[in-house]
């Protein structure tokens, strides 16, 4: 009789359980497209949040398709018409996606530090002769894309401050597209020098570079971790869930080829400092007027 009443019971709150979550996923889409800024290769990218990916759908009991956009403003232009539900954003690329597009932050990525920043990097290549800013003077530089927070806002910034314009200080000015192909440019010495970070420099060791291959010109301050976004028009219960499913991951292999800890939670107000530099950017165009 006792054995009875337990499996009464235990299938009483499985039942429960169930009701309960069926209610909360009631009015959640069958599928999110989950699109990623491209930082790297369309196929390395692909190949690095692919346990991700497994691990959300796994949490989330619904289709994760993956987007690598050909650009940070395709992220941002598939949020703002309600193509992409979940975005992997630059800091500086999420300002825009939160104030155009309705982006609400909900992780953070923490380094293998663990710390949930990274840095900005000059680099340039090995034995080129180049070891300082100074010498590139003249020379072939790289951003990345034009919304990238390492790959041009913050170096930008940097370049203001110590009274460098780019456009007159450097021979010529090209945007690589990505961190991959800017690293890549250095290598082969298609470009002199480029602005990076650790975070996408670290992806590329021991498979498209080496350490040895470059020289670090320069290291920036800590800039906040790249955040994990969603649309704020989701269901509150799905964007609790995403959140809580970021938090969660924590496959060994998965986030060694993320080169990340991984996640903490995290809100808008991370990024006002970001918003501070892109200010002074803006401040700095009027000026020269």
């Amino acid at each position: 009789m006792k054995r009875l009443l337990m499996t009464v019971v235990m299938v009483l709150m499985v039942t429960a359980m169930s009701v309960t979550n069926t209610l909360a996923q009631k009015d959640w889409p069958t599928e999110i497209t989950y699109g990623v800024i491209p930082v790297a290769s369309s196929r390395n990218m692909s190949d690095s949040f692919g346990g991700l990916v497994n691990h959300l759908e796994k949490e989330l009991g619904l289709k994760v398709k993956l987007q690598v956009a050909g650009d940070y403003a395709g992220v941002i232009t598939g949020m703002q018409h309600g193509h992409i539900d979940l975005a992997y954003l630059g800091p500086k690329s999420y300002c825009e996606a939160a104030k155009r597009a309705n982006a609400e932050a909900l992780v953070v990525e923490v380094g293998q530090s663990g710390v949930a920043g990274y840095h900005g990097y000059i680099i340039t290549k090995a034995g080129s002769g180049l070891k300082e800013l100074a010498d590139l003077k003249g020379k072939k530089w790289a951003f990345t894309d034009p919304h990238s927070t390492s790959g041009t806002l913050v170096p930008t910034v940097y370049f203001n401050k110590i009274g460098i314009d780019p456009m007159n200080y450097f021979g010529k000015v090209v945007y690589s597209g990505s961190h991959e192909a800017s690293i890549l440019s250095v290598k082969a010495g298609k470009v002199d020098g480029s602005s990076t970070n650790d975070l996408d420099f670290d992806r590329g060791l021991g498979s498209h570079w080496k350490k040895e291959d470059f020289n670090i010109v320069w290291t920036s301050d800590l800039i906040p971790g790249s955040p994990m976004a969603v649309r704020k028009d989701l269901p509150e219960s799905l964007k609790k869930a995403i959140q809580e499913a970021f938090v969660s991951y924590t496959d060994k292999d998965g986030l060694e080829k993320l080169k990340i800890a991984g996640y903490q939670k995290a809100d808008d107000h991370l990024y006002d400092g970001i918003r501070e530099l892109i200010a002074l950017k803006e401040a700095m165009k009027v000026a020269k007027k």
